[in-house]
């Protein structure tokens, strides 16, 4: 079930514009009534430009409904196109966000860095203590933006980091790959997994479907696939 918290206009290229949406807490309260049932629910929180006053009312809502995981993908810009938010502004989310409820912060090198005001060679737990600090029930700090020929993620939480491993960089560049582990990880801890475990296997569902890439006539960057139902 989605809730709307960015408009845009893109296609497979790049995306040209980003717009403020609705207000996002009458579409919640439609769909809350589906999320009183004995099945436990989650929420991922991705691309946003809510005003801080809508954002914190939806979090505060979100928090009342109790989801038994909660993700936020902190989304600095789109790889390709216009930006989004100044550093600034993705802390104020941050506060604001974090402040409401136990969240999983899954950010890139760059967003932590942004986040952090810190290099993005910086110690992954020197990258996700501002992020902890306001609350943050853990950071999973994703690898795909590192140099070289290896990718590796680290999973922090308030007892310290751990790497999740390496795994050889795939070839070519796909589009929504921080949608779809985030949204990934949501599917696996709600079936039970733990948050680093689950990442592990949000991490090799991606690999798994990174081949054959989806590309709209023949036009643009590719992206995943849509699953067999």
């Amino acid at each position: 079930m989605a809730v709307c918290t960015a408009e845009t206009v893109q296609n497979g290229a790049a995306c040209a514009a980003i717009r403020p949406p609705a207000d996002p807490l009458p579409f919640l309260e439609a769909l809350a009534p589906h999320l009183g049932g004995p099945e436990p629910w989650g929420v991922k929180l991705g691309l946003c430009l809510l005003d801080p006053a809508s954002l914190a009312a939806l979090a505060a809502r979100l928090a009342q409904l109790g989801p038994a995981v909660a993700i936020w993908d902190p989304i600095l810009a789109p790889t390709s196109g216009v930006g989004l938010h100044s550093a600034a502004r993705l802390r104020s989310m941050a506060a604001t966000l974090l402040a409401a409820g136990a969240w999983v912060v899954c950010p890139n090198r760059p967003e932590a860095a942004a986040l952090a005001g810190l290099a993005e060679e910086a110690d992954p737990r020197a990258l996700a203590r501002p992020l902890l600090d306001l609350g943050a029930r853990a950071v999973w700090l994703k690898g795909g933006h590192n140099r070289g020929d290896q990718v590796e993620d680290f999973w922090i939480g308030p007892d310290g980091a751990a790497s999740l491993g390496r795994s050889r960089r795939l070839p070519g560049d796909r589009r929504g790959t921080g949608c779809t582990l985030a949204s990934a990880w949501l599917a696996f801890s709600l079936r039970g997994l733990d948050g680093p475990a689950a990442a592990v296997a949000a991490a090799g569902f991606l690999r798994s479907h990174w081949d054959p890439p989806l590309q709209p006539g023949g036009f643009g960057r590719p992206g995943f696939a849509p699953a067999a139902p």
